[in-house]
């Protein structure tokens, strides 16, 4: 029995990444490096500070499946992330195959 985890192959998604963070200097390009390292370019990207918190809205329109999972676990990784949700719709087929 194998216990890999699975992974979407050739399929594209909409990907919607809403975070609430703590401000500080140098968050948001924090928040775009792991999108650059897998030259990605998000479509949308917007940011407000408010009440000693920072919103931060950032979607992309076709965004390989595959890379979901990887760009979520940076983001939470980034230091002074307090919140990260994600709303995604995968278009087409579906096929997966093992990592």
């Amino acid at each position: 029995m194998s216990f890999e985890p699975w992974t979407l192959l050739g399929q594209f998604a909409t990907v919607h990444f809403s975070l609430l963070a703590d401000p500080s200097p140098g968050l948001l390009p924090r928040l775009l490096q792991p999108f650059a390292k897998r030259d990605l370019s998000p479509d949308q990207f917007e940011a407000h500070r408010r009440e000693g918190e920072v919103r931060v809205e950032i979607r992309l329109e076709a965004m390989p499946a595959e890379m979901v999972h990887l760009v979520e676990g940076n983001l939470r990784a980034v230091v002074g992330v307090r919140a990260l949700s994600l709303r995604q719709e995968v278009t087409g087929s579906v096929r997966r195959r093992a990592a």
